[in-house]
């Protein structure tokens, strides 16, 4: 029954939709991971063996997931947390960095199963949410137009070719856009593909080990960044795209039980997804939102080909020129940016604080080693408390 509705509901929109999310993800963010990997000495088997786990993770949790609860449950590899690596881990020992890698994953596991995340959660408004999610989307769609700068031709192409086939086959219109990008690419001999060659990727098991100085120094603050920067936006952009039933304590546990599972392989932090979630949560994935889990589906099926070829991928993806990453992330978003931006401002009791949300989360400012989405919704709900303070209400 879960395979016969399953192909019932695939589309080639979707799976389109799927394809993206793996592009933007990757091609943003990937070298963050190989950074990662090196500040700890990982060797180029290591490096591999890395994205296998995180690939592996991601299609596991995604897939799963998302024919559990018949939504776009899409995951991710923690990019702030990558990041975060590349400066806490220097220098700690391999095996001592994995151990850390597994206790944070113990660490979101039980913040998950637990439900106090999903509590906290729950507290925050929906507008709110929605002005954070349209504050972290907002790059995204001036991308596409400075994009326009420096490949004037095949940016417009592709944007008239959306704008038209929005028109016409809205469904497609992403994919309409793709094609052309990828034509306009090949025809101008900007995509090179003579360096690409299969390889599969091998899981390279290291023994964990425990140590004081790698927990505090690794393990908390990876916890700390995941749950900050990437479930909390995660969660939200689940809320503002109208899968409020979708239970987020499970959720949470299962992508913490897959670090678990995968940390001694390299697989660092598995999370929900933000930015390239809401590829799949849009219209532009289908016109049905309760068919667009399909399009999680097929991003999990690419993560799965990323973990099993992780250096030919990386080799396909450096091979397309980054302003059509960039013109068809934005064209795949300006829907959920829009419908973000409606959701926030709708409510008049509400829009202010929702548009403080969206500008803090929009400016792009990290304190503390923690993205803007997160200090964006700390400010809208200050704002929100303030607004709505009977002790501070004017007087008449």
């Amino acid at each position: 029954m879960v395979a016969r509705g399953f192909f019932k509901d695939l589309s080639l929109s979707a799976i389109v939709a799927g394809f993206v999310t793996l592009l933007v993800g990757f091609t943003s963010s990937a070298v963050l991971v190989f950074q990662a990997a090196q500040a700890l000495g990982a060797t180029p088997a290591e490096i591999a063996s890395w994205l296998w786990a995180l690939g592996l993770g991601m299609a596991l949790t995604s897939i799963g997931l998302s024919l559990r609860y018949r939504a776009p449950v899409v995951t991710a590899w923690s990019t702030p947390g990558a990041a975060m690596l590349i400066t806490a881990a220097a220098g700690v020992p391999m095996s001592e960095a994995l151990a850390a890698f597994l206790a944070s994953g113990l660490l979101i596991t039980l913040a998950g199963f637990s439900g106090w995340f999903e509590r906290l959660m729950n507290r925050i408004p929906l507008s709110i949410a929605a002005g954070m999610l349209a504050g972290v989307l907002l790059r995204f769609g001036l991308d596409v137009f400075t994009a326009m700068q420096t490949q004037f031709a095949m940016t417009f192409a592709m944007f008239c070719v959306y704008l038209f086939m929005r028109r016409t086959r809205p469904r497609y219109a992403v994919v309409g856009a793709l094609a052309v990008g990828i034509a306009i690419a090949a025809f101008q001999n900007q995509i090179q593909l003579d360096t690409v060659s299969l390889q599969l990727a091998r899981p390279v098991f290291t023994v964990p080990q425990f140590s004081l100085g790698a927990l505090v120094g690794v393990a908390l603050p990876l916890f700390v960044v995941t749950m900050a920067s990437q479930n909390v936006p995660g969660v939200a952009v689940l809320r503002a795209s109208g899968y409020v039933s979708v239970p987020i304590s499970p959720i949470i546990g299962w992508t913490g039980a897959a670090t678990v599972l995968l940390a001694p392989f390299g697989g660092f932090a598995i999370n929900l997804a933000a930015i390239t979630a809401a590829i799949c949560m849009g219209r532009e994935a289908h016109e049905d939102p309760d068919k667009r889990y399909v399009a999680a589906i097929a991003s999990g099926f690419f993560y799965l080909l990323l973990g099993l070829f992780g250096a030919t991928v990386t080799a396909v993806f450096a091979a397309f020129p980054p302003e059509l990453v960039l013109a068809i992330a934005g064209l795949a978003l300006l829907g959920t940016i829009g419908n973000g931006l409606f959701t926030a401002l709708k409510d008049d009791r509400d829009r202010e604080p929702a548009l403080i949300t969206f500008l803090v989360t929009a400016s792009g400012v990290t304190l503390l080693g923690i993205g803007s989405a997160f200090w964006g919704l700390i400010a809208g709900a200050l704002a929100l408390i303030i607004s709505q303070s009977k002790t501070l209400s004017p007087t008449p």
